[in-house]
């Protein structure tokens, strides 16, 4: 479903230059600082970076599903501390209200979204509510023509920097599960509302996460995405389809950037008098690496397409995200054997990456949440 291949090379062009000559040097000072240089904001919002998935007639560049796969693809091979920036503007923080939105809700904050003006923030994790999404506990009473928001969301992504808050919260305490949840917006100034602390992180230092509390927070009614209780957990779902695939592709090409580093690094190093990148010890792991890779592309490009095409792809989505996201794993596992001692030097970009992909098989649901999501779909599809 690419529109215009001419544009869209173009402009995966342009990423591609901006990734080898401006992101990929600035690596270690963003791993080192814990932060993304101002200077390299501005240029990203200057490419249109935080509204490419937003729709074009709110400023973004509304790329299809599979034009936003290669463009994550190109993405993939720095950081993805970069990626993360722009990725809930992309995605979680701005994809509920371009799905289910009023149009007052999409006029309002879609173009300072698409900008970069605003950084949008999803929260649905809670301390004790992560896998099972549709057991929230953060609740939505309303009063009058407002709703009071108390609750604590946990790993909250960009929460930091975020202006807007998509808000997870029950608003029908008689009913359990998912039918008694509904989706607010909620600006990040609003009363009531404290930031924790910056989580330590494993890996992808420069892009932060922490908790965001709501205590006797005040938000308008107008401000339930699409106007209706109880549409909440619906709504996370559809943002949860489109950003397994989104991560998916990035792991391809994060996939790609290892093998590549690797093969590099192998060409170059010497062990019994040659490089070892002739010992077929060493070949082995690089035509593995190469072939699992390849075949998670195939399997994002593929379901991008069918969503493209207005499928329902819940099951194809979550196969992409558990064999993607394991496979980038294997691959970061793989190149880290290949640099040998050197690959656990902080020197050398396999030993961040290696911690940084570590991630993905975690959030946007669990690889062993994925598992469950295919096995309950296939078995519903065949009873």
């Amino acid at each position: 479903m690419i529109r215009d291949k001419e544009m869209l090379d173009q402009f995966l062009n342009s990423i591609s230059k901006f990734v080898r000559e401006r992101l990929v040097p600035a690596e270690n000072e963003v791993a080192e600082n814990d932060a993304i240089p101002e200077d390299i904001v501005q240029e990203m919002k200057a490419m249109g970076l935080f509204g490419m998935t937003i729709p074009e007639e709110y400023d973004g560049l509304g790329l299809t599903m599979e034009e936003e796969a290669l463009v994550a693809i190109e993405l993939g091979r720095t950081s993805p501390a970069f990626r993360s920036l722009i990725g809930t503007n992309n995605g979680i923080g701005s994809a509920a209200i371009v799905f289910d939105g009023t149009d007052e809700q999409k006029q309002t904050y879609l173009p300072k979204y698409a900008t970069g003006e605003l950084i949008g923030s999803f929260c649905l994790t809670e301390p004790d509510v992560g896998s099972d999404a549709s057991a929230v506990k953060t609740t939505a009473i309303k009063q009058g023509d407002e709703y009071i928001i108390n609750g604590t969301k946990r790993f909250i992504t960009n929460a930091p920097r975020a202006g807007t808050f998509t808000v997870m919260a029950r608003t029908d305490l008689s009913i359990k599960g998912a039918k008694g949840i509904s989706a607010f917006i909620v600006d990040a100034s609003t009363p009531g509302i404290t930031l924790g602390a910056k989580d330590k992180k494993m890996g992808q230092q420069g892009s932060h996460t922490c908790d965001v509390i709501f205590e006797n927070c005040h938000v308008p009614a107008k401000n339930i995405i699409g106007g209706v209780e109880g549409k909440g957990f619906i709504t996370s779902m559809k943002v949860l389809d489109r950003g397994r695939l989104h991560i998916s592709a990035l792991s391809v090409g994060i996939a790609e950037r290892l093998i590549d580093d690797a093969l590099r690094y192998a060409i170059d190093r010497k062990q019994f008098g040659k490089p070892i990148a002739e010992h077929q010890m060493i070949q082995v792991m690089l035509a593995d690496s190469k072939a699992e890779a390849y075949a998670a592309k195939c399997m994002v490009l593929d379901a991008a397409r069918q969503k493209d095409l207005g499928k329902k792809i819940s099951t194809e989505a979550s196969c992409c995200k558990l064999f993607a996201t394991e496979m980038v794993g294997r691959v970061a596992d793989k190149a880290v054997q290949i640099h040998g001692g050197a690959g656990y030097i902080s020197e050398y970009a396999v030993e961040r990456l290696y911690r940084d992909v570590r991630l993905f098989r975690l959030y946007e649901g669990t690889t062993q949440i994925q598992q469950m999501i295919i096995a309950k779909n296939m078995i519903r599809d065949i009873q």
